[in-house]
C-alpha cells in the first residue's frame, strides 16, 4: 500500500470490490466464482445491479445470499435462490452455448495475455511449491461465458511474465489464440485489482492500465508487474467509493463474518 493509499478511510480491498461491483453495471447474468470475484457480485445486487442474476457453479441461479457463501456449496446459495439445477446442466444448457452473459473470476496468477493460473505454483506439476485448489469450473466460464472479468490483488507474485499452468485461457500467446481454439465466449474484457483497471489492447490483446485506484501512482502499479507493463496514453483515476457503497460493503463482510 503507498502512502497516499494509507491515508484514505477505506482500505485497497475495498476500492477493488467496489470497482468490480459497479463494472457489472450493464451485465444480465453472471457466473460467479468464490472470494474476490463473490464478494464484487453480491455488492453489485445490491448497489448498482438489483436485477442481476447469480448463477454459481453448483446449480443455483438467481439466488441472493443475505451473506457471502463460504464455498460454492454453501447451502444459502440453494436456500435463496430462483432455482436450483444439477451441475450438467449449469454447464451443459447455460454456460457452454453462451447463455451466460460475464463471467467473474480470480487468479492465482495472471499474465500479460490474461491467461489465468489457479493450479500449481512451480514449474514442475508433479512437485510443486504450492498446490492450489484447481480448475474448478472457471475453464469453461472464460472459454464460453460471452465476456470475462477478472478480480485479483497485484503484485508480482500474481502479475508474473508467464503463469506457471494456464487454467484458463485467457488470449493464450495473443491475437487469434482463441478463435484457434474454438472458444465461444469474447474473453477477458477486464482486470480489477487493488490499484487499477486493465484492459486488452485491441491489435495485441495484451493488458494496458487504463485507470489506477486513488492514492495510486503508475509507477505503483508497474512495480507491481512482472513484465513491462503497458499504459494507456492517458489513465483516469477511478471514481472513490461513496458513503452508500462503503456501508453496504461492509454490512456484508460483517454477516459474513458473524455466520
Amino acid at each position: 500500500m503507498s502512502t497516499d493509499q494509507a491515508d484514505l478511510d477505506y482500505s485497497a480491498d475495498e476500492m477493488m470490490s467496489i470497482a468490480a461491483a459497479r463494472a457489472l453495471h450493464d451485465c444480465t447474468s453472471c457466473f460467479v466464482g468464490i472470494g474476490l470475484p463473490s464478494t464484487a457480485a453480491n455488492l453489485a445486487v445490491r448497489t448498482t445491479v438489483p436485477d442481476l442474476v447469480l448463477i454459481y457453479e453448483s446449480g443455483t441461479i438467481g439466488t441472493r445470499p443475505d451473506r457471502l457463501p463460504l464455498s460454492i456449496g454453501d447451502g444459502i446459495l440453494a436456500e435463496t435462490a430462483d432455482a436450483v439445477v444439477g451441475v450438467p446442466e449449469i454447464f451443459n444448457y447455460w454456460l457452454q452455448p453462451g447463455r451466460i452473459d460475464v463471467g467473474f473470476l480470480g487468479a492465482a496468477q495472471i499474465d500479460r495475455f490474461a491467461n489465468i493460473n489457479t493450479t500449481v505454483i512451480g514449474a514442475d506439476y508433479e512437485h510443486p511449491k504450492v498446490r492450489l485448489p484447481g480448475a474448478g469450473g472457471a475453464p469453461e466460464i472464460a472459454g464460453a461465458c460471452r465476456r470475462v472479468i477478472v478480480v485479483v490483488r497485484q503484485s508480482l507474485r500474481t502479475f508474473v511474465e508467464q503463469v506457471d499452468f494456464v487454467t484458463s485461457v485467457g488470449y493464450g500467446s495473443g491475437p487469434g489464440t482463441r478463435e484457434r481454439l474454438g472458444l465461444r465466449g469474447r474473453g477477458p474484457v477486464l482486470v480489477i485489482t487493488d490499484l487499477g483497471m486493465l484492459r486488452p489492447d485491441p491489435q495485441t490483446c495484451e493488458l494496458t492500465l487504463e485507470a489506477v485506484h486513488p492514492g495510486v501512482t503508475v509507477d505503483d502499479a508497474m512495480a507491481a508487474t512482472g513484465w513491462d507493463l503497458r499504459i494507456a496514453d492517458d489513465p483516469a483515476t477511478s471514481q472513490p467509493p461513496t458513503d452508500e457503497e462503503l456501508h453496504v460493503l461492509r454490512d456484508l463482510e460483517a454477516r459474513t463474518s458473524r455466520a
